[in-house]
């Protein structure tokens, strides 16, 4: 007892010797400084800019006038038929790579987490795209594509169909582009649900087997809500990556949005009036729209997997 109380004093007799002096808050200040000023430059004062330019009316960027500060970009922004047809491909192409590469992505990992014959050369097929330039790969896309000497359309004849406008076709170019990013998504997807697989005992499906379970009871009782989280994190990145497709349009149909500017999307509406049409603040305004609606999709996407997300 003696003992105790004597480290105590000891210990209390050190903390009074420490005092706090300018340098308790400039040390660490000092070590963060880099990080500091690398976000302040590149995140926080590009936002701040985006933000403010948005409410300029009549913004001359070149000679920075501008006639007032209000909502008119944003009243011009839907009213705009232009936007308006970018925002319904962006949501169609969210709506349609974001749930079919999940589920491809999920029977990928689960096929490659069995360890198998032959998975390493699967695993280096998926993993493909996240070590391929995207400009690359929109080439070799563009020849599967096409309509003559393209590979699927070469299969297409074989199996007795008849080739397809992939390219020149409005609607089968969007077909075109959204099997072009389900097959974008896949890699990256895979990985987080290979990892997520990993982490699951194999006691539950020991136990589930012995009960004589099988595979699909095991797959809906056992993996899926044990990867719960995992879904959940997968949907949000892909929602939001997804939401901001550009690369894929610009590679894929050679810097146009599609046959007929029939694939507009909302981050190509941005980099044509910014780039092109030089009206910054109709694209800082589009930016804004676009960073709400993920947003809010994320928000509401959140408080539905509350519900069901296995913790």
């Amino acid at each position: 007892m003696s003992m105790t109380l004597t480290q105590g004093k000891r210990l209390a007799k050190t903390r009074s010797d420490e005092r706090i002096t300018a340098r308790t808050f400039i040390e660490p200040l000092i070590y963060l400084l880099p990080f500091i000023v690398v976000v302040s430059v590149f995140m926080v004062y590009p936002i701040i800019t985006v933000f403010l330019n948005s409410f300029l009316e009549d913004y001359n960027y070149l000679a920075n006038t501008y006639s007032g500060f209000g909502l008119g970009n944003y009243s011009a922004l839907f009213s705009d038929k232009e936007f308006v047809g970018a925002l319904q491909n962006t949501f169609i192409y969210v709506g349609c790579v974001v749930p079919i590469s999940t589920v491809l992505s999920l029977a990928i990992a689960i096929l490659l987490n069995k360890k198998l014959r032959g998975t390493s050369i699967f695993q280096f097929a998926y993993f493909l795209p996240m070590v391929t330039a995207t400009i690359a790969v929109g080439i070799v896309w563009k020849w599967m594509y096409h309509y003559d000497y393209g590979l699927i359309n070469y299969f297409i004849q074989v199996l007795g169909g008849e080739p397809v406008h992939w390219m020149e076709d409005p609607i089968m170019a969007k077909a075109a582009l959204i099997i072009y990013g389900i097959w974008g998504k896949l890699p990256f997807t895979v990985i987080l649900f290979l990892s997520g697989l990993q982490t699951i005992d194999e006691q539950y499906y020991t136990a589930a087997k012995v009960d004589g379970a099988g595979s699909k009871k095991i797959l809906f009782r056992i993996t899926i809500p044990l990867l719960s989280p995992t879904i959940a994190l997968v949907l949000i990145i892909n929602i939001i990556n997804t939401s901001k497709v550009f690369n894929e349009v610009f590679a894929l149909f050679n810097g146009k949005p599609g046959p007929g500017y029939s694939l507009y999307t909302v981050v190509y509406y941005i980099y044509e009036n910014f780039y092109h049409e030089m009206n910054v603040s109709i694209a800082c305004a589009a930016a804004l729209v676009l960073f709400a609606i993920v947003f809010l999709m994320t928000l509401l996407q959140t408080a539905v997997q509350k519900r069901w997300v296995s913790r």
